[in-house]
């Protein structure tokens, strides 16, 4: 018989975007094929402490996404450290060993988890993990240095403007009056899922959204309103990456909120595959996979776009950790493509096997 696997399915985290973890990772862990696998499930609090949770009772209020928790009753302090090639957790209070990890699945959005950090910590302990490295993870969470690259590659972006806390005055509403006309949409720089977007209308709801957006990041963007089409594509691979068919999402809220991604079933209409004509299908296609490899990204990641009535695609943004609860969109797209749920994640965990078996070849030592 073959032997099992050994996952590390990492979720929560220190973020905005704390509970939609818990419904991703419930969501992965229903769907692993416990025949192949041996799943640890390791939560990290709002505090940043993580936890070896009991398969049995690990969240609280699972069937409700405002509610849902981790059961930090019933878990045990860990800590990853890395051993023999592989991932090992290590109990704080005895330091006892509670298990070995092959690979590593993060599945914690926003910051502290899709920034780079935590790819940075898996690569300091030398461990498989699943999605992109520091470098992607990074660029695609900081929407300001991701539209500047994106841009470099060619590819068409809203307008932009970005201002850091530190320097905002009395003068910067001016100028954003002066780059765009209303509406505007107003964005942390550095965090995913809608948390913190609004889009203003005029003055005064301009100056409460940045006063908003300021509350999750200390950068903020304000962006041109693109009138369009909301259109989505998935994107799986390492070196030689696909693309999904894309899908078209009809919010019937304001826009593609927070609450409509994820709490509010009946949030948003989704269409797919998106009704297209080929050639436009294919330019999203080619496009999305530009996005991913231009921002040097790896596993998977959702690309976000705008199709205006002239049929331009503009690129929103890039979620190199996209939500995997039973209503995102990444697993939806792949699933109309052929790819099913539990066959992605399978494909997951072998692309991040593969990428550090790729990284083990290099040379680690320099002899002249």
């Amino acid at each position: 018989m073959k032997k099992k696997i050994n996952v590390g399915l990492v979720f929560g985290g220190r973020s905005g975007e704390h509970e939609v973890s818990l419904l991703s990772a419930k969501s992965i862990f229903n769907a692993l094929d416990k025949n192949k696998y041996n799943v640890f499930l390791i939560g990290v609090d709002k505090q940043g402490h993580w936890l070896l949770g009991n398969p049995a009772n690990y969240l609280l209020h699972s069937e409700n996404p405002k509610l849902i928790a981790l059961n930090k009753s019933a878990a045990k302090t860990i800590t990853p450290v890395s051993k023999a090639e592989k991932g090992e957790i290590i109990a704080v209070e005895t330091g006892k060993e509670l298990g070995k990890i092959d690979v590593f699945f993060p599945i914690i959005h926003g910051t502290y988890g899709e920034d780079g950090t935590l790819q940075g910590m898996f690569e300091m302990i030398n461990v498989a993990y699943v999605g992109a490295g520091v470098t992607g993870s990074a660029i695609g969470m900081d929407k300001d240095f991701q539209k500047k690259l994106l841009k470099q590659a060619g590819l068409n972006v809203a307008d932009f403007f970005t201002v850091k806390k530190s320097a905002y005055s009395d003068n910067t509403i001016g100028e954003v009056e002066k780059k765009f006309k209303y509406p505007v949409f107003v964005k942390p720089a550095n965090l995913g899922s809608s948390v913190g977007i609004s889009k203003a209308h005029n003055r005064k709801e301009l100056i409460e959204s940045i006063k908003d957006a300021y509350k999750y990041d200390t950068k903020i963007m304000v962006e041109e309103y693109i009138k369009g089409r909301e259109i989505e594509c998935s994107v799986l691979g390492n070196d030689n990456p696909v693309a999904s068919v894309p899908g078209e999402v009809k919010p019937h809220h304001e826009f593609y909120s927070y609450e409509a991604k994820y709490i509010d079933e009946n949030g948003a209409g989704l269409i797919i595959p998106a009704d297209l004509p080929k050639e436009l299908t294919l330019e999203i296609q080619k496009a999305a996979v530009k996005t991913f490899t231009s921002l040097d990204c790896a596993g998977f990641a959702r690309v976000d776009f705008f199709l205006t009535p002239e049929n331009k695609v503009y690129v929103n943004e890039i979620n190199t950790l996209p939500g995997f609860t039973k209503i995102s969109m990444f697993p939806k797209l792949f699933g109309a493509t052929g790819i099913p749920y539990a066959e992605l994640l399978d494909r997951l965990i072998n692309l991040a096997l593969d990428k550090k078996r790729e990284k083990d070849k290099l040379a680690r030592s320099y002899t002249p």
